[in-house]
């Protein structure tokens, strides 16, 4: 019985994830996502004011008119749009006409993080919708006009959403996850909007089908260039001697910094060492439990400097930030996580531009085509102007 076993939750049938109890077959795969359910019956949405206080460029309206369009079309949309090019602001019309048709509408994010900061910045956005963040260890309020929570509470949303956006879908975790792929799908019941600087040849290949559109936007909303990775090779001791004037450099200079580190434990060693020679810093990471306070702490000025995991490479923006990525040549970064990372400079309209600093004992293949495709990126911008 086991064999012809498909679980009716995450469509799993490999017998190697299908358990008995009583002589029921009960799969093992999805087992750790059950809890709480949303209920089908939603009470109505509140007058749609979509408050932007700010124009969109030309590029942004003509791709966020195609995406309602779309929508209306019931066409799926992946946005390929360079870090900084402003990808949130090109859904907020899509969401706004689902939401004037009383629709269910979903921002998924892989990270809890990017949701806390996300649930604010459309708040903002739409001030008489009602919006709840749904993240681990936040799930007593599953229902609201714009339901912004993690890729892994889509499990509890059943055949739920009109409207799924689904942002940076090559992060971890939800990149390459299959059991976050089938839940994201189960909750859908209308149409998706995916977005990526770096999406996957899988990703690209799935939205070249026949009712999807792949739309891209190779500019920042500012037509500044991306910055383009500065490689200094230093080993030993030369290394971490580099980084301290370095980032003694971009303090003196009134500059905001992210030491960004492979692993958890090269984040805090790094720290534990920098703090000796460089004070008004921290460390954060997935681990640390305060870590909401930590990052709201530095973006009030109360830091200088933060030493970090891939926690904070996407979703997150602050004037006049500079980057230096410790032994970015370390095997767990590729070129699309180095070019993530790269995006988080210069991404204000009136600071676009800022240094990245790949600190390395040496040059990598992937160090190399992150560097290649941000080039091709800023050539591209070049022929436009």
């Amino acid at each position: 019985m086991g064999n012809n076993f498909v679980c009716p939750k995450c469509g799993n049938q490999d017998p190697k994830y299908i358990g008995f109890l009583n002589g029921k077959p009960y799969c093992r795969f999805c087992i750790t996502m059950n809890g709480k359910q949303a209920e089908q019956k939603r009470r109505g949405h509140g007058s749609v004011v979509l408050k932007l206080g700010y124009s969109l460029s030309k590029d942004q309206k003509r791709l966020s008119e195609q995406i309602v369009s779309n929508y209306k079309n019931g066409i799926d949309t992946l946005v390929n749009a360079v870090c900084g090019a402003g990808k949130t602001e090109l859904i907020y019309a899509v969401m706004a006409y689902c939401l004037s048709l009383g629709k269910a509408v979903a921002f998924a994010v892989p990270r809890r993080d990017v949701v806390i900061e996300l649930s604010q910045r459309i708040h903002m956005v739409f001030p008489n919708n009602s919006i709840v963040s749904v993240y681990g260890g936040h799930t007593e309020k599953l229902a609201a006009d714009i339901v912004v929570l993690t890729t892994h509470q889509l499990y509890r949303y059943e055949k739920y959403f009109d409207l799924i956006i689904l942002d940076e879908i090559d992060a971890f975790p939800f990149n390459n996850n299959e059991l976050l792929h089938s839940m994201f799908f189960r909750a859908i019941k209308g149409n998706i909007v995916m977005m990526s600087a770096t999406p996957s040849e899988d990703v690209i290949e799935f939205f070249s089908q026949k009712g999807k559109q792949i739309l891209e936007l190779n500019t920042r909303f500012h037509k500044h260039p991306l910055p383009v990775p500065q490689v200094v090779v230093r080993i030993g001791i030369l290394k971490f001697s580099y980084l301290v004037t370095k980032l003694r450099n971009f303090i003196q200079n009134g500059k905001k910094v992210f030491v960004f580190a492979p692993t958890i434990s090269r984040c805090e060693t790094v720290y534990k060492f920098l703090k000796i020679f460089v004070k008004n810093g921290a460390f954060v990471h997935s681990k640390c439990k305060n870590r909401t306070q930590i990052i709201s702490t530095f973006k009030k000025g109360g830091y200088d400097y933060l030493v970090t995991t891939a926690v904070l490479e996407r979703g997150v923006t602050f004037k006049d930030l500079q980057v230096i990525i410790y032994d970015a040549d370390n095997e767990l970064y590729n070129s699309q996580t180095l070019i993530q990372i790269s995006g988080r400079v210069g991404r204000k309209i009136d600071a676009p531009e800022g240094e990245v600093v790949f600190l390395v004992n040496k040059r990598t293949s992937e160090i190399n085509n992150a560097i290649t495709t941000i080039e091709s990126k800023n050539r591209h911008l070049q022929n436009m102007l």
